[in-house]
């Protein structure tokens, strides 16, 4: 159980970015999405995430979105954008940005494809904490950029940056997520990047997680998490055996995909991504995601998720 009182606790949805039928940003199936989540309880959004294809955004667009997310709400909720890339000089400039807009927060991931060493990953995330005076959170997430953002690095960055106020991991090792918070200090957040190991990292002494599956059961996700944070571990190891076969169905193909096939499905946004990322490949899995969420009282969307 967590005893950290930190604003960076809880559940932060990692927003999808819905596309419109032709492939402009959605963004009336947007500001329906934010209401929706602030009306269950999230404690804060993240616009421009990996869930939120935002490998495959214009600049413009990135800065659109996240002018947006703020504008939308309106102080209700914390807001931390994703903001990181594999060139330092743009996660700089998105970053910077962001600032300027009125965020939080922002998410950095590891530079992805070009494998830095821990030195170059250092190096990275002091630039951009040296270039902002906001709060700055690494994501860690091995699976999908080829690199581990070691729990060395991170301390090194925790201690000479007071602006880099904790991490997003995804490293899927719950060792070192246990390594981490024995050595960090008490206003640093650890948060899951993993729906499925968010109770066990908060029973380790984590904060929360950036979920995915929040898109569309925050409500579902909130109780889990703040059973957890409670100490009721009883209650939230229940929740999670209901939620766990839609934590696996939101990853029965590549992240975004199923989660916003299932926010589709239930009319919040249109099924439309942007390539390489596409519908899902295999029929069956439409079905695998359906009966994934048949017993969770998901809501339908207020409108048929057109614009």
């Amino acid at each position: 159980m967590s005893t950290i009182n930190n604003r960076y606790q809880g559940v932060f949805t990692a927003l999808i970015t819905p596309f419109t039928a032709t492939g402009a940003v959605d963004i009336d199936a947007f500001k329906r999405l934010i209401e929706y989540q602030i009306e269950e309880g999230v404690d804060g959004l993240v616009p421009c995430g990996t869930t939120g294809e935002s490998s495959t955004l214009s600049h413009e667009e990135h800065d659109r979105i996240i002018d947006l997310a703020v504008r939308f709400a309106d102080g209700r909720v914390p807001i931390i954008a994703g903001t990181g890339s594999n060139a330092t000089s743009e996660a700089i400039q998105l970053s910077q940005h962001a600032e300027q807009a009125g965020v939080d927060a922002v998410l950095l991931v590891n530079p992805y494809y070009v494998r830095p060493t821990q030195k170059g990953l250092y190096l990275h995330f002091k630039a951009v904490a040296d270039a902002v005076s906001i709060p700055c959170i690494p994501y860690n997430i091995k699976s999908r950029t080829g690199v581990n953002l070691e729990n060395e690095t991170l301390l090194r960055l925790m201690r000479e940056h007071s602006n880099i106020v904790g991490v997003k991991e995804a490293s899927g090792d719950l060792s070192q997520m246990k390594e981490l918070i024995a050595i960090r200090h008490r206003e640093f957040s650890v948060l899951s990047g993993d729906d499925n190991m968010t109770v066990d990292l908060i029973e380790a002494g984590g904060n929360g997680v950036v979920s995915v599956a929040a898109n569309l059961a925050p409500r579902q996700i909130k109780a889990m998490v703040q059973s957890a944070l409670e100490g009721d571990l009883e209650r939230a190891r229940a929740l999670e055996k209901k939620l766990m076969p839609f934590f696996e169905a939101c990853f029965v193909e590549t992240n975004p995909i199923p989660i916003k096939t299932a926010l589709h499905l239930k009319g919040w946004c249109k099924e439309s991504f942007r390539l390489p990322i596409c519908p899902l490949e295999k029929e069956e899995h439409y079905d695998v995601i359906r009966r994934s969420m048949a017993h969770l009282d998901i809501p339908e969307a207020d409108t048929d998720g057109t614009s």
